[in-house]
């Protein structure tokens, strides 16, 4: 390349040869953009389909009644009836044997069916 011969290019606005070095089109005045200094055009493609699956709030499970459960527990509270009722069924083998861990277990659990919601899942 000879130092008469430029290279050239032509600006977006107005289609004039222009120097290719050149950031101002010297004939109408805009900035003529430079495609090896421009930003590359960045496409994002985010398909995120996760979905939070958290049971711990205890929607899973068996729904029981407190007013069953608790008739269970003041009449059968020593041979764990509302141990059956709510599936717990080692628990209630435990409360079979040991007659509602020995009257205790079956009062305890008499004050804490009271303090549960109606209907309370297990």
């Amino acid at each position: 390349m000879d130092g008469n011969t430029m290279e050239t290019k032509f600006c977006r606005e107005c289609g004039a040869k222009i120097a290719k070095k050149a950031v101002i089109c010297p004939h109408c005045g805009c900035q003529v953009e430079d495609s090896a200094t421009s930003q590359p055009q960045i496409v994002i493609n985010n398909s995120n389909q996760n979905q939070n699956i958290n049971n711990a709030g205890g929607t899973s499970g068996k729904q029981c009644s407190k007013w069953t459960s608790f008739f269970l527990c003041l009449f059968l509270g020593c041979v764990g009836g509302h141990k059956f009722y709510e599936g717990k069924v080692g628990t209630g083998i435990l409360y079979i044997f040991t007659c509602g861990l020995f009257g205790i277990g079956a009062l305890i659990d008499l004050f804490n069916i009271l303090g549960k919601p109606d209907p309370y899942t297990v």
